[in-house]
């Protein structure tokens, strides 16, 4: 897994650019706001990150990997496939809880474009490490199924994407969210089940 870099500059400047896009969104967003926001010089921000694109990197793969790093067990002492398939949709439900992704998908959804349609991010790559480090485990274990663990991973996350980002679009007054994510749940067991 690639990490960002963790100085405390770094830091305040991702938290900066996280402020600034949550009040008035990313195309608004300049990098001397940022400087500002942070309380920095703007050529510290421009030695850190000499564009937007860079920051808007680092930013949301930290924002996404702390949400994942706070998540908890949600399903200790079931099977394998079952655990797996509630740590998946409790990512989900957090990315759809979290104000950074609201803001981005309301206010710059084409952002999002790039880690859908052309390249994986570092956030995705992390993601279908960690799956697939849980899938080889459980497939030790016997059970899961047999299979290449980042394939099946990778599999996972293409679903999960469907329902974390057009969820809202499936959902109305006979289906809701919870009966969407009780068959996100109900995909991923069967999928890793022997």
């Amino acid at each position: 897994m690639t990490s960002i870099r963790n100085t405390t500059t770094e830091d305040r400047l991702l938290d900066a650019a996280r402020d600034s896009i949550l009040s008035v969104g990313w195309r608004r967003t300049t990098l001397t706001d940022v400087a500002r926001r942070a309380g920095v010089s703007r050529m510290t921000v421009y030695r850190t990150y000499p564009d937007m694109t860079g920051l808007l990197g680092d930013l949301m793969t930290r924002e996404w990997l702390q949400m994942l790093a706070e998540l908890e067990d949600h399903a200790p002492g079931l099977p394998a496939a079952e655990r797996i398939a509630a740590r998946v949709l409790a990512a989900v439900r957090a990315l759809r809880a979290n104000p950074l992704f609201h803001r981005i998908v309301d206010v710059d959804p084409e952002l999002l474009l790039p880690y859908l349609l052309e390249r994986r991010g570092r956030s995705q790559s992390a993601v279908i490490e960690l799956l697939a480090d849980a899938i080889a485990t459980a497939q030790a274990d016997g059970e899961v199924r047999a299979g290449d663990p980042p394939r099946l991973a990778r599999s996972m996350v293409l679903a999960a994407h469907g329902f974390a980002l057009s969820h809202q679009t499936m959902t109305d007054d006979e289906v809701g969210s919870d009966d969407l994510d009780a068959d996100l749940v109900e995909m991923i067991t069967r999928f890793l089940t022997p």
